[in-house]
């Protein structure tokens, strides 16, 4: 076992059964309660009277003490609690860790009657007998001891503090935030793995990682890479050779839904994260120790899958939900946790865009999602976050007299001063979204040509496959790119970018069937695009769907209507493709199609790759100029993550990150059925690189 601060080689707490939940509370006393907990769950690798067995070490002793001896009480209990049994933390409740800290303490001289809180570890005594375990199995002879090898390096010894400036121009070599900078590109100029030599790609390393959805892109930093997994659980491993150097796992109120995250973010010495019991909270990037952790406020009814931004030292989150009011955007300190500011993104009554709502009280104003994390513009000091659209479509689908049904802030992009919350400025990219069509996705930021100048923009896209470049300092709408598979905007207001809708598609429950494309699962939907700037191109995949809407009591959308998926009336049956699209004209210069729906998101690279992932198990290289495939490998699992790059003493690595579970995952089995979802969700990293180097 391995501590996460390094402090401990081998005195970790090994389970082969994991029936100690309930001891604490059971037992008359916490050190009658941790001796039961110890028996059943413990004795068998670390000896009936904890001085060692065959698979653990002790944890009473001079070489326990040597490493913890002195410590706060609750640092070892952080530890147990969220890294043993193996295999298996947090597993136990909290009281019954906190029992078996206290025998520990107990066993190695100290007051097992002290208020744990208040508790430290004795200091080491002289060294102990070997009496052996009571087991039969004692441990390792200190008498003919093993022959002595370095440690291997650690590469955490040589993490350095996060700067803001390093999250909007990291070097070469790193990701340290999600889409690897703040511009929310995806783009990395490593160069080393080429169109000539993808070819060669082949495992570097591949670790395990908890069964079940997991969506998040992982980090790298200093060497170190950071992975979000399933039910609330954080690994950092060495980037180039995949060891584990520490886990964390949070233990979770029982009954809480686990929410998979799209990222986890880097600020200092801290990684921080967004939880599904609602809370904000830092690990120490070294260890993995909890430092802060707040709950969010009035975050009642809502969900956290979009993952935070952190800039300017503050962190921020946005929520899903369909609640009453609708959702949040909250900001905290990123340093201390101190909640800063809340920003409701549906408009009340009496604020910027209230009366948009079509005359609905605030209590009756449904949606406002945030379910993707934002973009940070250094040039401006503005956070970009994107909202999505409402549900609750029948309210607001006819316009009152003298009223505005547009539903703001819906399907739009925010521009916030990170510190305060102040809104500098917002876009309505669709108004009275209709179609569960948001455009909540990555603000990807640029500089390009429109109409002849140098322009600063932010370009982001929504399920309808349509691209909208706005200027960055203003919100100023200046053109719109069309992938090309969407038939239900008629018409674009070259000024204004308002999108105008076929009224004849416009559904309902007092209206007949309605035939449109895409389906609200997308086209273009969860999986980020990728963007180069010294080719002004922009990749994105997308799924070609289209959606019967049908007329039902009740419904999906409370416009009394159901949505069923759909090919297209003139479908070759290809329902994944990838398309390159030139930003400063807005053509679509190239287009690959494939039998299976992609899964993942897009990374491009400085020698002219894109990687990406689908739902038949591949990863696959494909040509930026042409898009023509380069390279493919199948994972035992779904690639679900976008996939990232990044290079450790001159080499060069892709990662990807299987385990099913995005809303991409479960849309199309009946158009694919040679393709089945899995029914063993495994979710692990898989990291490749060239095989000659």
């Amino acid at each position: 076992m391995k501590a996460g601060n390094g402090l401990l080689a081998a005195a970790g707490l090994c389970a082969l059964a994991l029936g100690g939940a309930g001891y604490a509370q059971q037992a008359s006393t916490p050190l009658e309660a941790g001796r039961a907990a110890f028996a059943a769950n413990c004795a068998m690798c670390h000896g009936a009277d904890l001085s060692g067995g065959q698979f653990a070490g002790a944890l009473k002793g001079s070489g326990f003490l040597a490493r913890w001896g002195e410590q706060p009480a609750s640092n070892l209990l952080d530890y147990i609690s969220t890294s043993m049994p193996p295999g298996g933390g947090g597993t136990l409740d909290r009281a019954t860790y906190a029992a078996l800290v206290t025998l520990i303490i107990s066993e190695n001289g100290g007051d097992a009657s002290v208020v744990l809180a208040d508790a430290t570890i004795p200091a080491a005594p002289a060294a102990g007998d070997e009496s052996g375990s009571g087991l039969g199995l004692p441990g390792i002879s200190s008498r003919y001891p093993f022959p002595h090898r370095d440690p291997p390096a650690n590469p955490l010894d040589h993490y350095t503090p996060v700067t803001q400036a390093e999250l909007v121009a990291p070097t070469d070599d790193e990701w340290p935030a999600w889409r690897r900078s703040q511009s929310g590109q995806g783009f990395s100029p490593l160069s080393q793995i080429t169109p000539q030599n993808v070819g060669d790609l082949g495992i570097a390393w591949a670790q395990a990682l908890p069964p079940g959805p997991t969506m998040a892109e992982p980090l790298v930093r200093d060497g170190v890479m950071y992975v979000h997994a399933y039910g609330e659980q954080v690994f950092a491993f060495d980037a180039a050779t995949g060891r584990q150097l520490w886990r964390y796992q949070r233990q979770m109120p029982q009954g809480t839904l686990m929410q998979g995250k799209k990222t986890i973010a880097l600020w200092g010495d801290l990684l921080i994260m967004a939880t599904s019991d609602l809370h904000m909270m830092a690990l120490d990037a070294r260890t993995g120790r909890p430092v802060w952790d707040v709950a969010i406020p009035d975050a009642e009814g809502t969900r956290s899958n979009g993952g935070p931004l952190v800039a300017d030292g503050v962190a921020m989150i946005g929520l899903a939900s369909q609640r009453d009011g609708g959702s949040i955007i909250a900001a905290f300190d990123a340093q201390t946790g101190e909640h800063l500011w809340n920003f409701n993104t549906v408009a009340h009554e009496g604020t910027p865009g209230g009366d948009t709502w079509n005359g609905l009280p605030d209590d009756q104003r449904h949606g406002g999602s945030v379910w993707t994390s934002g973009s940070f513009d250094p040039a401006t000091g503005l956070a970009l976050w994107g909202v999505a659209q409402t549900y609750d479509t029948g309210p607001v689908r006819d316009v009152l007299p003298g009223m505005n049904n547009d539903g703001l802030f819906t399907n739009s992009t925010l521009a916030f001063r990170p510190r305060t919350g102040e809104l500098v400025w917002y876009f309505q990219h669709q108004a009275n979204d209709q179609y569960d069509l948001d455009w909540v996705f990555e603000r990807t930021l640029a500089d390009i040509e429109v109409d002849g100048q140098q322009r600063h923009v932010v370009i982001t896209g929504g399920k309808n496959g349509l691209f909208d470049t706005l200027d960055a300092r203003t919100g100023e709408y200046l053109a719109t790119a069309d992938m090309g598979f969407q038939d239900y905007i008629i018409a674009i207001d070259p000024e204004t970018g308002r999108k105008i809708q076929d009224p004849s598609l416009i559904p309902g429950r007092d209206r007949g069937p309605v035939f449109m494309c895409p389906h609200a699962g997308g086209g273009r939907n969860w999986s980020p695009s990728a963007f180069v700037q010294s080719s002004h191109m922009l990749f994105v995949n997308a799924r070609d769907t289209c959606m019967e809407l049908r007329p039902t009591e009740g419904g999906f959308l409370t416009s009394g209507v159901d949505i069923y998926y759909s090919a297209p009336r003139d479908s070759d049956g290809n329902f994944g493709f990838l398309q390159g699209i030139d930003m400063e004209t807005g053509e679509v210069r190239w287009e690959h199609r494939r039998r299976a729906p992609y899964n993942a998101g897009v990374l491009a690279t400085g020698s002219g790759l894109l990687f990406t992932g689908a739902m038949d198990r591949q990863v696959i290289a494909y040509s930026q100029a042409t898009g023509e495939e380069l390279w493919h490998s199948g994972l035992d699992g779904v690639p679900n993550a976008s996939p990232i790059t990044y290079s450790v003493n001159g080499r060069q690595y892709v990662a990807f990150v299987t385990g099913m579970g995005n809303p991409l995952a479960f849309g199309l089995p009946n158009f694919t059925p040679e393709f089945p979802l899995p029914e063993v969700n495994s979710s692990a990293v898989y990291v490749f690189a060239l095989d000659d180097q």
